[in-house]
């Protein structure tokens, strides 16, 4: 079922999506050579606890995972594409990060992500980070009252297929609200005109995820939660939660 926010809540979920951006923000800035994810860990929890919000990451345990997930943020580093598992890894010169973060806050959930180079980047990471974030804002501009879910993909799919990149075209976003997961399920490739239609009130996540690969590169850790790119390929996360208005698309998850 897809939950339908009136005005009111859409300005609480801002709220929280502030907050995702506020730790987002400082976890990029923070991020050097040297630094562990645990350390980015600790501070987007910080964050968190500073707002009085929780986390919708730490000790999330759905049915397909083996254990909880231990973190409040999932930090995936160069060939792991998502839900990297924030450990002792020390981030050295070159490392493209990526973090997906989320909130809570008077029951309303916010969900974002994004890369980043630390230290010295190599021009196709840059490429890649570029397209990744250009097929997330093709998406938004697909979030208007009458177009579907389908507009969504075929847009995301268009900026990989344009850029020669590997898409996890079977991911993807989500509806939110007052659960971090619910319907619709928003595929990084779809059919224009095809799929759920959107309607004013709707709050969804886009989140493409492309790879320095080819479609369907990518395979599961044995910790049942990484996402690897199975030739070894880079990859890159960005995603916003967007509000469908009759003016169009709100990004609630940016200061």
């Amino acid at each position: 079922m897809i939950e339908i926010k009136n005005a009111e809540q859409i300005e609480k979920m801002r709220a929280t999506g502030r907050v995702v951006a506020t730790a987002l923000a400082a976890m990029e800035e923070a991020a050097t050579v040297g630094m562990t994810l645990k350390q980015l860990d600790t501070i987007g929890a910080q964050v968190l606890t500073e707002a009085g919000a929780t986390s919708p990451f730490l000790n999330y345990h759905p049915d397909w995972a083996p254990t909880p997930f231990p973190g409040s943020i999932c930090a995936s580093v160069n060939d792991v594409v998502v839900h990297g598992i924030p450990g002792d890894y020390v981030i050295e010169d070159g490392d493209v990060v990526s973090i997906d973060f989320g909130a809570i806050l008077d029951g309303w959930c916010g969900d974002a992500a994004r890369s980043f180079i630390v230290g010295t980047p190599r021009e196709s990471d840059q490429l890649l980070l570029k397209a990744t974030e250009e097929a997330l804002y093709a998406g938004i501009e697909q979030c208007h009252p009458g177009k579907t879910i389908g507009d969504i993909g075929y847009a995301i799919n268009g900026i990989a297929k344009k850029n020669k990149l590997g898409n996890l075209w079977d991911h993807g976003g989500h509806g939110i609200g007052t659960e971090m997961h619910m319907d619709p399920f928003v595929p990084n490739e779809g059919r224009r005109g095809k799929g759920t239609k959107l309607v004013e009130g709707m709050v969804i996540c886009i989140e493409p995820m492309f790879i320095l690969g080819k479609k369907g590169d990518y395979y599961y850790h044995e910790d049942g939660w990484t996402i690897l790119s199975a030739s070894g390929g880079r990859a890159a996360h960005f995603e916003h939660t967007i509000a469908i208005t009759a003016d169009g698309p709100d990004i609630l998850t940016r200061l």
